[in-house]
């Protein structure tokens, strides 16, 4: 058998990718300290914190109104599964954290989801997972956004706005199919 041969099999891992966005960027620079579009690896037993303080942070965002630990990932299988995921953290005492449609207040945690926007303050983080099969580590690959993320997927705004006078909960024919009627009726 020749070297290439008896190598072990190359194990792709799941990576975290994270496009980060916030107005003043260009001028205050607060993802200076970041290392963009370089994947890194972090272990499965590690938590990934991200914050203001360096010395717990290995995410460090340069902005005085971060909180120390702002949030926090931690890498995880799913019991009797072979799926990998992410669980994120709200580690912030001031700021609420929003993951999608869903509020986070101080330690609240839910699962990551496959693809979703994280926002804080005027911060916005679009996080996608390309899934892999390590289960030692994990990756992260970071990304700087020009424009607002939000703005640039177009997603629809938070609440529904309905139509003139109509309510769904007070709709008649909910649950039926629609019918079509005359304005004057």
């Amino acid at each position: 058998m020749t070297s290439f041969e008896e190598e072990a099999t190359e194990e792709t891992a799941t990576c975290l990718h994270m496009t980060f966005y916030h107005p003043c960027q260009a001028d205050k620079m607060m993802f200076r300290c970041l290392n963009f579009c370089k994947r890194e690896q972090v272990r499965a037993d590690e938590t990934a914190k991200f914050g203001r303080d360096s010395s717990v942070c290995h995410y460090n965002i340069v902005d005085a109104r971060v909180s120390r630990i702002q949030f926090s990932l931690q890498f995880y299988r799913k019991l009797n599964s072979s799926e990998f995921c992410f669980e994120i953290k709200n580690m912030s005492k001031r700021t609420k954290l929003t993951v999608d449609h869903t509020e986070l207040g101080y330690l609240n945690k839910i699962d990551l989801p496959w693809k979703c926007i994280i926002c804080f303050g005027d911060y916005q983080i679009l996080a996608e997972i390309e899934e892999g099969e390590a289960m030692d580590y994990f990756e992260t690959q970071l990304h700087l956004a020009k424009v607002p993320i939000l703005q640039e997927r177009h997603l629809p705004s938070l609440r529904p706005i309905p139509e003139k006078d109509i309510f769904p909960s007070l709709s008649p024919s909910q649950g039926k199919s629609p019918i079509e009627i005359d304005e004057n009726e």
